[in-house]
């Protein structure tokens, strides 16, 4: 069988790393297509992914609507050439549309309830869809509900073993008390008219007052940030979240990636309270806080440092989801062989 699979973000490659070379392992033919934008190809280029860029981010909604129109005449191109059995990807209108150009199955994949622009260039052509239990949107009959997150896909402990070498790289040791930031660009299509962290430069400085503060950003920020710069390789950065003692920015999926891994995760966003995945790791397993508010974040943020047994009580609720949840990759695998199954017939 072949499978095309299109990446629009740095973690849709985590999300379907795992997949891919599965498939690979059982013979499928495996082609990726992606996106230039931020760590996007750093990470397929670590993980020794062959691929073909289709397009780069644009800003705006104007210059999103014609990179989508590119990308769809590029991929329509590249998979008329390779006459794949089956298109996926997250949220991906390209794909949708391609595949149901050239009569192919598409997969798509959500998690993202906001996003209605995306939705609605989407899902009418998409033959599945596929989200979490905790997405509150009723697709209709295209729909299927899995027992996970996306980022189960790569963080389950199936897959994910932290690096402790991450730390002497960084000059820390176990003991230190580490604090991520991370800050996003708000350049998606969902992004529009939202905001994330507004007091950043303040955030830092006082939380440096608890332990080594590093930032990662999409976009740049002024040189007063460079002490808090973190110099790591794009496909380490979950080791460090392993060990960090606390996340705190508007990167969502960075949040949700800190609370997997049993690391206190403070999500600052207008978008609070919209997603299905968000409200149920804060309010059914306690792994995470969200506010639309920078300044009740930052006073959460000190009161978790302030609490010594944090990390110990993450990791206790981080196994209970855990014990809870699917092997994402393994249910997507289920799918691909049930259509590998009907491809043979």
């Amino acid at each position: 069988m072949k499978i095309l699979i299109d990446i629009g973000h740095p973690a849709h490659v985590h999300f379907f790393k795992n997949t891919a070379w599965a498939l690979e392992k059982k013979g499928h033919e495996v082609l990726v297509t992606a996106r230039e934008k931020d760590v996007t190809i750093d990470l397929l280029d670590s993980y020794g992914f062959k691929y073909e860029i289709l397009s780069r981010m644009g800003a705006g909604k104007g210059n999103l609507m014609k990179e989508w129109a590119g990308r769809d005449i590029k991929m329509l191109k590249i998979a008329r050439k390779f006459n794949p059995d089956v298109l996926t990807g997250i949220l991906n209108p390209c794909v949708a549309h391609v595949a149901w150009l050239m009569n192919k199955k598409s997969l798509i994949f959500t998690d993202t309830e906001h996003a209605k622009l995306a939705n609605r260039a989407t899902l009418p052509f998409a033959d599945l869809v596929f989200t979490p239990a905790s997405y509150v949107c009723d697709l209709g009959k295209k729909q299927v509900k899995y027992n996970g997150y996306h980022e189960l896909a790569y963080l389950h402990p199936a897959y994910f073993r932290p690096d402790p070498g991450i730390l002497s790289s960084l000059g820390l040791n176990k003991d230190d008390k580490i604090i991520v930031l991370r800050f996003v660009s708000w350049g998606a299509s969902h992004d529009v008219g939202q905001h994330g962290v507004t007091n950043k430069l303040e955030m830092a400085r006082e939380l440096e007052k608890y332990g080594k503060v590093f930032i990662t950003s999409e976009r740049k920020l002024d040189s007063e940030f460079d002490r808090y710069r973190i110099h790591l390789r794009s496909d380490k950065l979950h080791d460090l979240l392993y060990y960090a003692s606390l996340y705190v920015g508007d990167g969502g999926t960075t949040a949700v990636e800190s609370a997997i891994l049993g690391t206190p995760s403070i999500y600052v966003s207008s978008l609070a309270g919209t997603m299905g995945n968000f409200t149920e790791l804060e309010e059914k397993y306690g792994l995470m806080y969200c506010f639309n508010d920078s300044g009740q974040a930052l006073q959460k943020a000190v009161e978790v440092l302030n609490n010594e047994q944090a990390k110990q009580e993450w990791g206790l609720k981080k196994d209970q989801l855990i014990r809870d949840k699917i092997d994402v990759t393994g249910f997507i695998l289920s799918y691909m062989d049930l259509i590998s199954s009907q491809v043979r017939k």
